[in-house]
C-alpha cells in the first residue's frame, strides 16, 4: 500500500506565502508524475502544477508566475511553493502521484491521492 501524507496548509493573509509538502511511503518501485489539485467549495478539482520523475513542470494559468512545484526524488516527495497568495486560492490542496509498483516481475502503475490540506487565504 501507498500512502500520500500531505502538510504546510493553513491561514494566511493575502500577499503571503506557504509551502506545502507531499511525502509518499510504502511499496514504491519509481513515482512517475507527481502533482498538486485544488478544490474550492461547490466546485471541481482542478490541476494546480505538475512535475514529471525527469523535472518538466505543468502550471494552471492562473497560479504561473507565483507557485512552483519542486520534487525530491530520492526522498519520494513533491513540495508546493506558493507565493503572492490570493482570496481566490482559498481551496483544499490535494497531493497526487502516479506510482509504479513491482510484484516479481510484474510491473504495475497507480494513482494515489492524498487526504487533503486546507489552505485558506483572508483579504
Amino acid at each position: 500500500q501507498v500512502q500520500l501524507v500531505e502538510s504546510g496548509g493553513g491561514l494566511v493573509q493575502a500577499g503571503g506565502s506557504l509551502r506545502l509538502t507531499c511525502a509518499a511511503s510504502g511499496n514504491i518501485f519509481r513515482i512517475n508524475t507527481m502533482g498538486w489539485y485544488r478544490q474550492a467549495p461547490g466546485k471541481q478539482r482542478d490541476l494546480v502544477a505538475a512535475i514529471t520523475s525527469g523535472g518538466s513542470t505543468n502550471y494552471a494559468d492562473s497560479v504561473k508566475g507565483r507557485f512552483t512545484i519542486s520534487r525530491d526524488n530520492a526522498k519520494n516527495t513533491v513540495y508546493l511553493q506558493m507565493n503572492s497568495l490570493k482570496p481566490e486560492d482559498t481551496a483544499v490542496y490535494y497531493c497526487n502521484a502516479d506510482i509504479r509498483h513491482n510484484r516479481g516481475s510484474y510491473y504495475y502503475t497507480n494513482n494515489y491521492w492524498g487526504q487533503g490540506t486546507q489552505v485558506t487565504v483572508s483579504s
